[in-house]
């Protein structure tokens, strides 16, 4: 019996996911393409990652839905952040790189960034014209 679970995000792009799990100092790997739960099983992800106390968990594409489901053996969750907040942060940075990314896109650039005492964080914008 697995004791995996999979909990649904909104993330469906690779590299903000990426960007914001090595800003977050959690060092994705989508080279090992598995994560290791309870009684040594493995389950298939698309990027794993080795969180602080042990904790193990992945990134898994869901086509049904388009974006990223996270995988992890909720029994062997040992670091010191909840879940829930884990993925509040890894989202947060998610949608702040994926921001970054479409506003250069579109020649925007950043004049100031607050981070704010609540956790915001608060960009300020401009684009030149000719």
């Amino acid at each position: 019996m697995s004791h995996f679970s999979t909990i649904k995000t909104k993330i469906r792009e690779t590299e903000p996911l990426i960007k914001a799990l090595d800003q977050l100092g959690y060092n994705p790997n989508q080279d090992e393409k598995f994560v290791k739960g309870y009684q040594g099983k493995f389950t298939a992800v698309d990027i794993s990652v080795d969180l602080p106390e042990s904790t193990k968990v992945g990134f898994k594409w869901d086509t049904n839905s388009n974006s990223y489901e996270l995988v992890t053996d909720l029994d062997l969750w040992k670091y010191n952040l909840p879940v829930e907040r884990f993925i509040s942060k890894v989202t947060q940075m998610y949608a702040y790189h994926t921001i970054i990314a479409k506003t250069e896109q579109d020649g925007y650039q950043i004049v100031e960034q607050k981070n704010e005492r609540d956790g915001s964080i608060e960009l300020v914008l401009t684009k030149w014209e000719a």
